[in-house]
């Protein structure tokens, strides 16, 4: 900044010393030397005053033209670096300026031209050079074409000094240094100069990023199938948001792009303050995903082959047996069953995982199991006229959907996943099983299904004459439903 405000005092004490030595010129001229230079030239060219006089206007035809240039930069300077900046809060481009510093010399030259040579006709001189113009104009062709293309782009104001922009099919990439009447000058990320012409610029697609714009970029990973999808969006999103250059105006999104051969395929939109600073930015936030995926837990995938052969059992559910085991041990429910009978329970019952906002059973549909809260948290949702509302929420040990399980009835309820939630599942299979060995074990269930369901009704006296009554329908449809006698 400092440099610049030198630069600038410097350049405006050249251009006061110039105009200041172009004014003096002139009046010395006009008052000294014309007269003196009208006397010499008369004492030598007696009987050619037109010679003359035409030598005499040559100076003051040089002198007038450089005031007038100066005046058009001062014009040019007070227009473009003060007004222009002002009304649109950027440096005018360089061709506008160019044209514009042209046009208003060739017509203050031409009425100094007008004023100082009356006699000579400036429109028949044009015409009778009509020819050379065509010649000059065929032989500068592509200048012209450069020239014209450069107007039209800055018409159209496709980008301006500052952005990043890729252009054609040889992909220069690069910020825009500046924009000549002849071509656009990028300085590449390798810090080389490469000049596109307008005329080529004109005819090819280019890609811009503007400088004040919240520009994305995408970066890629990949997982290991066995990591967990929410855990993986948590940690990468976490990490990356505040990392140098990422704009904290619009948070990162991480989302799977793909299910591959042996990973998840993972890519990273995010959004930067400096586009121009992609690279390095790209390089930081793999560099965070590396160490975040180390911290939690997570890992990279690698091409792998996993081999399965055929199995005469069941897979083992996804939590250990001893564990489930434990877990049942919890639930009420259950409460009645032996150490034995649950453990037998324990190794038929599934795990599963569900991600955030992940439906895990609907109202209405039929269902003849249970579940169990391992992890997690999990919405019981009903419908309402302004929409789905929640009436309760579970954590780990709540159990939902036992009325399918011991009766078949339909889904009351729709169940959604709060977070990344793990489930265990008993199935009618399972408990028909243990009912089948241990008959007894109807009745007691019963009764305690049925008095759970009083204490949330009500919990008061009432509820327990009432739990007598439900307690007997409810004995009737379980035994009904697995078969008992």
């Amino acid at each position: 900044m400092a440099a610049n405000a030198g630069s600038n005092q410097r350049r405006f004490i050249a251009f006061i010393l110039a105009t200041g030595f172009v004014a003096l010129a002139l009046y010395v001229f006009y008052h000294w030397l014309e007269p003196s230079l009208r006397d010499y030239l008369s004492a030598r060219m007696t009987g050619r005053p037109v010679t003359e006089d035409n030598l005499l206007k040559i100076p003051k035809l040089i002198l007038w033209s450089l005031l007038a240039f100066l005046g058009v930069r001062a014009l040019n300077t007070i227009l473009f670096d003060f007004v222009f900046r002002i009304r649109r809060g950027f440096e005018a481009p360089t061709l506008v300026r160019n044209v514009f510093s042209l046009i208003a010399f060739t017509v203050l030259f031409v009425l100094i031209f007008n004023r100082i040579y009356t006699e000579i006709n400036l429109g028949a001189l044009f015409t009778t050079s009509a020819i050379f113009g065509v010649i000059i104009g065929l032989a500068l062709q592509d200048t012209l074409g450069n020239f014209f293309a450069g107007i039209s782009l800055h018409a159209d104001r496709p980008f301006q000094v500052g952005d990043v922009i890729v252009v054609g099919q040889q992909k220069h990439t690069g910020v825009v240094e500046s924009i000549t009447w002849r071509a656009i000058k990028i300085r590449t990320f390798q810090n080389h100069i490469v000049l596109v012409s307008n005329s080529l610029a004109a005819r090819e697609a280019i890609e811009v990023a503007p400088r004040d714009n919240l520009n994305a970029r995408l970066v890629v990973f990949s997982t290991i199938y066995t990591d967990s999808p929410a855990k993986t969006i948590h940690v990468v999103r976490e990490a990356v948001r505040d990392a140098d250059n990422v704009s904290d105006k619009i948070t990162p999104i991480v989302r799977v792009r793909g299910l591959g051969d042996s990973s998840i395929d993972w890519e990273i939109k995010y959004w930067l303050d400096d586009y121009a600073k992609y690279n390095d930015t790209d390089a930081l936030v793999r560099q965070r995903v590396w160490y975040a995926l180390r911290r939690n837990g997570l890992t990279f995938a690698f091409p792998t082959r996993t081999v399965h052969l055929e199995r005469s059992v069941p897979l083992r559910p996804i939590t250990a047996e001893d564990q489930i085991a434990d877990r049942l041990s919890a639930v009420d429910i259950f409460s009645p069953l032996s150490t034995d009978e649950l453990r037998q329970l324990a190794k038929a019952t599934a795990g599963h995982v569900f991600a955030p906002g992940e439906t895990l059973i609907r109202a209405g549909e039929e269902g003849s199991s249970m579940f169990v809260v391992h992890s997690g948290r999990v919405a019981v949702q009903v419908a309402d006229r302004a929409g789905p509302r929640t009436v309760a929420v579970l954590t780990e040990g709540n159990f939902f959907g036992e009325m399918a399980l011991f009766t078949g009835a339909p889904r009351t309820a729709n169940v959604v996943a709060m977070e990344e939630t793990e489930v265990l599942e008993i199935g009618h299979d399972a408990m028909k099983h243990i009912f089948d060995t241990n008959p007894s074990l109807a009745e007691s269930i019963s009764w305690t299904i049925a008095e759970r369901q009083a204490d949330l009704a009500k919990g008061s006296a009432e509820s327990a004459q009432t739990s007598l009554h439900e307690t007997a329908g409810l004995l009737a449809s379980i035994k009904r439903f697995f078969g008992l006698h």
